[in-house]
Order: C-alpha cells, then sequence, then structure tokens
C-alpha cells in the first residue's frame, strides 16, 4: 500500500531544527510521505537566525503545481509564509483543494525575529483570510495573541481566545500552552466549538528548543493523513513532541528535538481533562500481583452465581434491565456472592450503589466519567477500570490513573453496537507496549482467538456473548479457564 501523501508548505531551516526539515522528519518517522513547498530560504543555526530570502511568488505557484500532478495532498501543513503574495496564491488554491489543512501560524522564530515580510497588520490580515480553509490552527499564546490583538494571560483568556479564533472559520483550535507561566505542566487548550479539553504534559528542563511547534503541527498532520480523528491526531502528535523532548540532545546552547518513531512510552501519553490540571492524578489502588485473566461481562446476578463456582475470579455486573430497589438488590447480592468466593467484582456504571456495598471496583464506560465522582470512587478505596477505544479515549483515562484499562473491540462483536472499528491483535500489541496500566482486551474474542489475544500479554480478556450465548456455557468456560493455565 502506497504511504498516504503530506504537504509542508513552510520555510527551509538551514540548521535542520524547524521548518521543512523537521516536519519532513516527523513524516517519515510517522510513516507518510513528505513534499515540501518552500516559501522562504532562511541562514539560521543552534541560536541565531541570521537572515531569511523569500521565495518569489512564480516558484512557489511553480512547485505547488509540479507536485500536485502526480503527489497531490491528503492534508497540507502550513507553516513559515511569509508574505500577502504567497497567501493570496494558497487562498486560490484552497478553493478547489477537498483535502485536510493545519496552519501554524509561525510569525516570529524561537530567536524573536518576524517571519514576515509585510507589515505585521496588513500579513495578519491577509493571514486570517486562509482560516475558513483550515482544519486545525495551532498557534502558541503569543501568536494566538498577535492575531486576535490582545495579551493571552491566564486559562480563562485561553479559552475566550480560542473560541475567537473559531469564529474567524477555522474548524478546530488547539492553543499551545509552552509559553504560559506554570513550572510543573504544559497545557495545551482545544476546542471545535462544541467540544474542549486540556491536554497537559510534564515540562521538560531546563533550556529552550527549537521547531517545537512544527513538529507538533506536522506530527497532527501526518496522522491525520493516516486515518485518524483529529482527537486522536493531537493526543498521537503530542506523544510524539514528548518523546522528541525527552530525548533531545541538550549538549548545544538550544536543545535540539530527537526523533525516534511511532511513540509507544506512557511517560510521553498526556493528560486529558475538561479542566486544567494542577497536580498529578493519584493512582487507584491496583488489582493485586495476579493477572486479572478470564473476566466475563454479565447483565444479571443469575449468571454470576452460575459462573463463580466454575472458578472465575473477574467478574463484571453491567446490569441495564432494572432500576430502583430491584437494582440495588442484584447488586447487593452480586458484591455478597464474589466476596463469598474471593473474587473480583465490578459493578458497571452504578459505582454509589458499589460503594454503598463495598464492591471490589467499578468500570466506567467514557460516557460515564463526566457524572461519576471519581473522587468519591478513590476516596472509598474501591478499583476503577475505565472503557477506551482510541488515543483520545485512553489520554482521558490515563488522567484517572485507574487500576486497569480496557481496550477494544479487538474483533468484530454483535454484543453492543460499537461506534469504533475493530483494533486487531497488531493495535493491541501496541497498547501492550506503550501502557504499564494493568490491560484488558474486549470485543468479539472467543475460544477461536483466545490464544493470539494471550500472547499479546494482556492482563486481562474480557467476554460477554462467547460464555452467555455459548451452546454450553459451564463446558465454555472451563475450556476458557484452562486457556490461561497454558
Amino acid at each position: 500500500m502506497s504511504l498516504p501523501i503530506v504537504w509542508t508548505i513552510a520555510g527551509s531551516d538551514s540548521s535542520g531544527c524547524s521548518g521543512v526539515q523537521a516536519d519532513l522528519k516527523t513524516f517519515q518517522y510517522l510513516g507518510v510521505h513528505g513534499c515540501s513547498i518552500v516559501t522562504a530560504v532562511t541562514s539560521q543555526n543552534i541560536d541565531t537566525f541570521h537572515s531569511a530570502q523569500m521565495v518569489s511568488k512564480e516558484q512557489v505557484r511553480s512547485q505547488i503545481e509540479t507536485v500536485l500532478v502526480n503527489l497531490p495532498p491528503k492534508v497540507i501543513k502550513i507553516g513559515m509564509l511569509g508574505n500577502v503574495e504567497i497567501i493570496k496564491i494558497l487562498t486560490d488554491f484552497f478553493q478547489h483543494y477537498s483535502g485536510q489543512v493545519v496552519l501554524d501560524p509561525v510569525l516570529v522564530s524561537t530567536s524573536g525575529k518576524h517571519l514576515f515580510s509585510d507589515n505585521r497588520g496588513d500579513y495578519v490580515v491577509a493571514l486570517k483570510t486562509l482560516f475558513p480553509f483550515i482544519d486545525i490552527l495551532t498557534p502558541n499564546l503569543l501568536e494566538a495573541g498577535t492575531i486576535l490583538g490582545r495579551s493571552i494571560q491566564s486559562y480563562e483568556d485561553i479559552i475566550l481566545a480560542a473560541n475567537e479564533l473559531l469564529s474567524l472559520g477555522v474548524k478546530n483550535v488547539l492553543i499551545k500552552g509552552g509559553h504560559y507561566s506554570c513550572d510543573f505542566f504544559s497545557q495545551d487548550y482545544w476546542t471545535n466549538g462544541k467540544e474542549s479539553y486540556w491536554i497537559t504534559s510534564l515540562r521538560y528542563f531546563p533550556g529552550k528548543y527549537r521547531g517545537t511547534g512544527c513538529t507538533l503541527a506536522s506530527a497532527i498532520a501526518a496522522c491525520l493523513a493516516l486515518g485518524y480523528a483529529i482527537r486522536d491526531a493531537i493526543v498521537l502528535a503530542k506523544m510524539f513532541i514528548n518523546q522528541a523532548l525527552r530525548l533531545a540532545d541538550t549538549t548545544y546552547a538550544k536543545n535540539i528535538l530527537v526523533y525516534a518513531g511511532w511513540p509507544e512510552t506512557e511517560m510521553d501519553l498526556p493528560y486529558l481533562t475538561l479542566q486544567p490540571m494542577t497536580t498529578k492524578p493519584v493512582a487507584f489502588p491496583d488489582c493485586g500481583d495476579g493477572v486479572l485473566g478470564l473476566y466475563p461481562i454479565v447483565d444479571s446476578v443469575e449468571w454470576v452465581k452460575k459462573l463463580l463456582p466454575l472458578g472465575v475470579k473477574t467478574i463484571q455486573l453491567r446490569i441495564k434491565d432494572k432500576r430502583g430497589s430491584a437494582l440495588e438488590k442484584a447488586i447487593q447480592c452480586g458484591i455478597q456472592l464474589a466476596k463469598q468466593y474471593n473474587a473480583k467484582l465490578f459493578i458497571n456504571d452504578y459505582w454509589e450503589l458499589a460503594i454503598q456495598y463495598n464492591a471490589y471496583g467499578v468500570h466506567l464506560g467514557q460516557e460515564d466519567l463526566a457524572s461519576a465522582d471519581i473522587q468519591y470512587i478513590r476516596q472509598a478505596g474501591l478499583r476503577l477500570g475505565i472503557s477506551t477505544h482510541c488515543y483520545y479515549e485512553v489520554a482521558r483515562a490515563h488522567a484517572y490513573a485507574p487500576s486497569y484499562i480496557a481496550c477494544g473491540p479487538i474483533f468484530p462483536t454483535q454484543s453492543k453496537t460499537m461506534d469504533f472499528s475493530p483494533q486487531g491483535i497488531k493495535n493491541l500489541q501496541r497498547w501492550r507496549r506503550t501502557l504499564n496500566y494493568p490491560l484488558v482486551a474486549i470485543g468479539g474474542i472467543n475460544l477461536n482467538n483466545i490464544s493470539a489475544v494471550r500472547q499479546t500479554n494482556v492482563d486481562g480478556i474480557a467476554m460477554i456473548s462467547a460464555i452467555t450465548q455459548a451452546e454450553n456455557f459451564v463446558v465454555a468456560t472451563k475450556k476458557l479457564l484452562a486457556s490461561f493455565c497454558h
């Protein structure tokens, strides 16, 4: 299969630390084919921006027309444009372009030099004409302030600025918080006008880093080209830049990012929250030294009664057809049964009843996280499991430091309607390499494929229909349990 094509339209950096050089390195490491439309040739080294020579509008147009012939882009990343004439070329081009566009509105170099040749006011006005074509705008605080004509000093200012930028026509805004005066965290803010979240990572010290904005924007573009949704692309891009920062060469006056392929380290995974973070999350209790093993998910206490005597030691009670006293009685009975058999019972959704009757743990879906009192569950000493289906949801779960993370669907499943495509064994292996949390695989797993799932070294395997819809659930359960003994 041919690689997705991504263009970078930006300036050339002779030091190789930013601009098209940083973009092309990012594209290569993330597995897309990068093409470059050079708008300016700059003379830079590690710590000095010496000069910039703008490429003529004729040459920029020629580059676009030539590359377009047989290397049409799926996504375009825009960096330094330099003058109003080049902006006009792009606005004309975008009239007939149907792909996605990421704009990193670089206005000033790391060393403080303006990256445009026109009057600042004229350049910013022209830049805004691109906004209706932009899928995601990625300014830092200074750039957002320059575009809007005011300073941004607080988290409230960031939210207001993002909404105002949306009103100018862009579809998504990611305001980078690296310049915000917070010693411990670097917090970015994303919104599309309907949803919003904060993306938080630990800061790296000491010194300054070249090319971080270029790298982040080009990583977003690469991930969009690979088919990731915008929220997942942002999380992946943050992981990629966090990895490059963590591995940076710090022997120079300004630190040089070191690129190292697809990010698969939990320490690079950002926290994703609805509000800015002030402290790292407190971890939930773990599930003990042993693996979670076979993990049936059942919809009634009757199934709990059937499965625990067979040797099942981890089980989830997900009741959907009861309310009021009937629901409370079923949950109370299930918890009592689990304690009788020394089993780990997770109550799905009904965290208040789980706390009231001292369940082993609670399992929450993504849609339940906003309404649940997570701190209350933590203080009660219960374990917490969280469902995830994509990078965005994993980053959201990471912000709660749960007892385990469930990942799925691994295979096609008929147990419930899913908005997500099956992950497959390859992606499950990637999640296992990435996450240090106990990992539970779920979705379409049965006797025919459980061996392949187990070989990924997940800590638990959740099942529904393979047990509850089996011709003989006793035989099926015993065979599934036996598969954990080899």
